[in-house]
């Protein structure tokens, strides 16, 4: 194993192979920047360039794009609130909320600390554990499975803050939108409403963008604020990155900890890189002290999701080398690169092409070690993008994230999608409903269904009794009980201490009725379901509906000012406690006016005329900004925009009314 390790540095030492690696490193870079592209796109992108390309230099070139795609993800999510990559998502809350409060050097220097030594850690154990994981990783099936989703599902108790109900419901409402298309036991039609878009389930990058992106973009468009509200606080220096890189060091355990969580959560095949960050992040809310600071800006709340989302890359490599079992849509794509050059995932791996195996973990190391250099070394560039007033900064995002959100399924749904969730998460923010219960339950839902059946189907309620779930059913209890026996006496303590009744209607009201009215309608929808079909989206329907109606028992008749001392701090999400109850109503409306009338400009010229149109009239007329300036951002968006995704990803672009008449004109023209 020693000569291999050697044999595979000294490969990767080439020039030229190192020259690869670096290209790989920079194109990772690059995609993961742009919110909704990532390692599945850029994989599918450079592979074709492998094909006369030794094993050494392609893989290479591929991993060192996968490896730091989830380095710069970090940074949307720190600076706008908009997760570079479904990985990314648990880091807005304390990330974002750090760059509002001018802290966005620290925020990003200890990300980028944080997520180096989670890859490198991951590599390390790549190149240790293959050998032992292989008799745990084939004894995981379903009931393993289900009881890992069993168990991210339970950190909603800790990601709900002092608002339990509200999350326990947002939680089902989660549930209930996973749950949304064909149904995998029997094939019903659930909740799609006859449309083919929903037929193959919700997208998960407009979801993701549209409740936690742009509600961000919503808040300084109507506020007029720049992303660091204390802007005379605002550290750009070398020094406050370095000082961000020093507090990863300080919690060197928590990165350990939540690294190795990573790791061997990444070798769980369909457990999904959307809620291994989520699970890292609960785990840090849960284990460590003085937790009440989580949500309000806390730097252990970006290390400890960018520690496990870039560790998890490791424990995807073990099973895909080991077992040719991908525990990702990225791992899926890289077996094709396998088979492109001879490559036989299994024991042959671990064998006769071990040098390969250990080119990948050199590969994986290096790319790390230089994606974080360089990241430290732009901090400073990127971090000054939060003093950029919102007039200039918030239409360029708004375009790049219609963009982002179109390659979901590539279809107007996309967009549709976006806006809706949008201003769902712009009132949950406004009204403290916790979002990230409602994320977990989104992507976790179709885990826990396909497991559910497949286990009960094969092993009856045995399942339960199989020593891994007991294991993990045992640390679920232990992370539930401790936040729910917080939760019930809070609760406890604000029905004791309240003001007495005070029957009022408010905008906290409308929208839980609002809720309430959604989950009765789609239960009444599924009435004559098969029981296969209902079982779980009824359940997750009526845990919604029982919670969301004890919530408005509380809005209805108890005073929110009745506050219990010394409970615990809102941890579902600093963004959420930061929004101002004074928000304009008019910017309010203009804004989502906007929007709306973004769709219809798009939908009738086409998508990239449109989004020209929207950032030169909207930096124009909303904000009021200089015709120079609306022209060149506008301008230079939609030519940079046209050149990534067209030229270089070809993208299929969405039918327009312009574009479906234009034939039957030239049409028209050639009879003439």
């Amino acid at each position: 194993m020693i000569d291999a390790a050697l044999q595979a540095l000294v490969a990767l030492a080439d020039p030229v192979r190192f020259a690869i690696l670096v290209g790989g490193v920079l194109v990772g870079l690059v995609l993961g920047v742009i919110p909704g592209l990532g390692g599945v796109v850029g994989l599918s992108l450079l592979i074709p360039f492998t094909y006369n390309l030794d094993t050494y230099s392609a893989f290479a070139l591929l991993l060192g794009m996968a490896a730091t795609s989830t380095v710069s993800d970090l940074i949307p999510a720190v600076l706008f609130g908009v997760p570079g990559s479904v990985g990314a998502a648990a880091t807005v809350i304390d990330g974002h909320t750090l760059a509002k409060k001018g802290q966005a050097g620290r925020a990003l220097g200890a990300g980028y600390a944080a997520a180096l030594v989670g890859g490198v850690l991951g590599a390390v154990l790549l190149a240790a554990v293959i050998p032992l994981i292989r008799p745990f990783v084939l004894h995981i099936g379903s009931p393993e499975l289900l009881s890992f989703s069993i168990f991210g599902l339970s950190m909603v108790a800790v990601l709900s803050g002092r608002a339990p109900l509200k999350g326990f419901a947002g939680a089902g409402l989660g549930i209930m939108l996973a749950m949304i298309g064909s149904g995998s036991q029997t094939g019903t039609e659930r909740w799609t409403f006859g449309t083919l878009y929903l037929w193959d389930h919700f997208p998960l990058v407009p979801f993701t963008l549209g409740l936690f992106a742009m509600p961000e973009l919503a808040e300084m468009a109507i506020m007029r604020t720049t992303i660091a509200r204390e802007s005379s606080a605002i550290d750009f220096s070398l020094r406050a990155q370095w000082g961000g890189a020093r507090d990863a060091l300080r919690h060197w355990w928590l990165v350990l900890r939540c690294g190795c969580l990573g790791a061997v959560l990444g070798t769980v095949p369909g457990l999904g890189a959307a809620s291994i960050d989520w699970i890292a992040y609960g785990h840090a809310v849960r284990t460590e002290r003085k937790a009440p600071a989580f949500g309000e800006g806390d730097i252990r709340g970006v290390i400890a999701p960018e520690a496990s989302n870039n560790a998890k890359e490791g424990g995807h490599l073990i099973t895909t080398i080991a077992f040719g079992v991908p525990s990702g849509a990225s791992m899926a794509v890289l077996l094709s690169a396998f088979l492109l050059h001879g490559l036989v995932p299994g024991p042959d791996m671990l064998t006769k092409h071990l040098d390969v195996t250990f080119l990948m973990v050199w590969s994986l190391t290096l790319a790390h070690v230089i994606g974080g250099l360089i990241c430290f070394a732009a901090s400073g560039t990127f971090a000054r993008v939060a003093s950029v007033p919102a007039g200039k900064l918030v239409p360029i995002v708004l375009g790049v994230m219609f963009l982002s959100a179109f390659q979901g399924s590539q279809s107007w749904g996309d967009l549709y999608t976006l806006v809706l969730f949008g201003a769902v998460g712009w009132l949950m923010k406004l009204l403290n409903w916790p979002r990230p219960p409602l994320m977990l339950g989104f992507v976790l839902g179709t885990v826990f269904e396909r497991n559910l059946f497949i286990s009960t189907e094969i092993y009856g309620a045995a399942w339960i009794y199989r020593p891994v779930v007991l294991a993990v059913l045992a640390v679920t209890l232990w992370v539930v009980l401790g936040p729910l026996k917080n939760n019930v006496q809070d609760l406890v303590r604000t029905f004791r201490s309240a003001r007495g009744p005070r029957v009022q209607f408010n905008l906290a009201v409308a929208f839980n009725v609002a809720v309430l009215a959604v989950v009765g309608t789609a239960l009444w929808q599924a009435r004559d379901w098969p029981w296969e079909a209902k079982l779980v989206p009824h359940s997750a329907a009526y845990t919604a509906l029982i919670f969301a109606a004890l919530n408005l028992l509380t809005e209805l008749f108890f005073s929110p000012a009745a506050q219990p001392a010394g409970s615990a701090a809102p941890v579902h999400s600093g963004m959420d406690t930061a929004m101002t109850r004074h928000a304009p109503l008019g910017r309010s409306l203009r804004h989502f006016a906007w929007m709306i009338c973004f769709l219809a400009v798009a939908y009738g010229i086409g998508l990239l005329p449109g989004i020209f149109f929207l950032i030169l009239l909207h930096s124009r007329f909303e904000f009021g900004e200089r015709w120079r300036t609306a022209v060149i951002s506008a301008v230079a968006t939609t030519v940079l925009s046209w050149v990534v995704f067209d030229q270089i990803f070809s993208l299929v672009w969405p039918q327009s009314i312009l574009g479906e008449a234009m034939p039957a004109f030239r049409a028209s023209l050639d009879f003439i």
